[in-house]
C-alpha cells in the first residue's frame, strides 16, 4: 500500500506519481483571463450548437477548478472549446503523443515496430505503464518528440524535460488536433499507424476507462487515455482523451482539469461533460444503453520523505 505523505514545494528526487514519472516541485499554473472564458460552440445542425453551449456551461456550474474542453463531430460540422490554448501538465496523456511519435519515426524509416516496442507500446497505452513510457520517451529522445510535433502542427505542445515526460505541456487545442490525425487520413501518421494507435485507446483496461467515455452509447465505438497527476500546487491534474465512432457520428471530446481537491473530483467533473456531450449528439439512445464507468478510480499518492 501507498501511504499518502506531505508534499513539499522543493526540489526532490523523481519519483513514480498517480500515473507518470515527474520531480516533486510546484507546478506551474495556467494562464487565466482576466474573465472566466465562455463555452463557445458551432454547428451545421440547427440548435445543435446552442444546447451543447448551454449543457457543458450547466455541466461545469458547480464544479470548481479549472477546465478545459474541446469537442469535434465529423458528421454534423460540430465544435465546442473551453479554454482551448490554457496549458497544462500532461500527465498520462502524452501516452498517446509518445506512441504517435514512435509510429510516425517507424514510417520515416518504412519498417516495423520490434516486438520489444509493441510490447512497451501496450503496456503504456493500455495499462498506463509508466516505466515502458520510460524506455520508449529515451528511446525517441526530445529532439524527436519535437519533430513529430511540429509535423503534426501541435505548436502549443511543449516537451518536458529532463526525462519528466509526464510535465509536458499541453492544451486542448493540440490534443484535439492529435486525435483527429488519428481518427482520418492524413500525410503525418499512415492507415496502419492509425489504426493500431485505435486499437490500443480501444484496449484500455477497464479501471481507466472512465472519463470521456461516461454517457458514451453502446453503439458507439470508445476509445480512450486519460492522466492523473498530484503536485505540491494546483492539486490534482486529472485529463481524458477521447475518440468516438458510431450511430451516424465521428467525434473526438478533449477535457482537461487541474486545481482539483481529489482525482475522483476531477473525474467527476470530466465526466459531467462527456455525459451531456454524448446526449446533445446522439439523444435517441436510451438511459440504459449508455457507458457508466463501474469502477471508482484509486487515489495513489506520492510518498515522500519527511524532514
Amino acid at each position: 500500500m501507498t501511504h499518502r505523505m506531505t508534499l513539499r514545494a522543493r526540489a526532490l528526487p523523481a519519483v513514480a506519481a498517480a500515473g507518470m514519472l515527474v520531480p516533486v516541485v510546484a507546478g506551474a499554473a495556467p494562464a487565466s483571463a482576466a474573465t472566466t472564458p465562455q463555452v463557445s460552440c458551432t454547428s451545421g445542425k440547427a440548435g445543435l450548437a446552442a444546447k451543447l453551449q448551454r449543457d457543458i456551461t450547466a455541466a461545469l456550474a458547480s464544479r470548481t477548478g479549472t477546465v478545459a474542453v474541446g469537442l469535434r463531430d465529423r458528421t454534423t460540422n460540430t465544435t465546442c472549446t473551453l479554454r482551448a490554448t490554457v496549458s497544462y501538465d500532461s500527465a498520462s496523456i502524452v501516452k498517446v503523443t509518445v506512441l504517435a511519435t514512435l509510429l510516425w519515426d517507424a514510417k520515416k524509416t518504412n519498417r516495423y515496430l520490434t516486438s520489444r516496442e509493441s510490447d512497451l507500446a501496450t503496456a503504456m497505452i493500455t495499462k498506463s505503464d509508466n516505466a515502458a513510457t520510460t524506455s520508449l520517451w529515451n528511446q525517441l529522445g526530445v529532439t524527436k518528440v519535437k519533430g513529430f510535433l511540429t509535423a503534426a502542427g501541435m505548436t502549443r505542445t511543449v516537451p518536458g524535460s529532463g526525462g519528466y515526460w509526464g510535465l509536458t505541456r499541453i492544451n486542448v487545442t493540440d490534443e484535439q488536433r492529435l486525435l483527429s490525425l488519428i481518427t482520418a487520413r492524413n500525410n503525418v501518421l499512415s492507415d496502419n499507424a492509425r489504426a493500431y494507435i485505435l486499437k490500443l485507446m480501444g484496449r484500455v483496461i477497464t479501471s481507466q476507462r472512465w472519463g470521456t467515455p461516461a454517457g458514451a452509447p453502446s453503439s458507439v465505438s470508445v476509445h480512450v487515455k486519460n492522466g492523473w497527476l498530484q503536485r505540491a500546487t494546483r492539486g490534482w491534474r486529472v485529463h481524458s482523451i477521447g475518440a468516438f465512432k458510431g450511430d451516424g457520428h465521428d467525434y473526438t471530446i478533449s477535457v482537461l482539469t487541474d486545481n482539483n481537491s481529489t482525482m475522483n473530483y476531477g473525474v467527476n467533473t470530466i465526466q459531467a461533460v462527456a455525459k451531456v456531450i454524448h446526449r446533445d449528439l446522439i439523444p435517441t439512445a436510451t438511459a440504459a444503453s449508455r457507458y457508466t464507468p463501474t469502477t471508482t478510480p484509486r487515489e495513489a499518492y506520492v510518498a515522500v520523505p519527511q524532514g
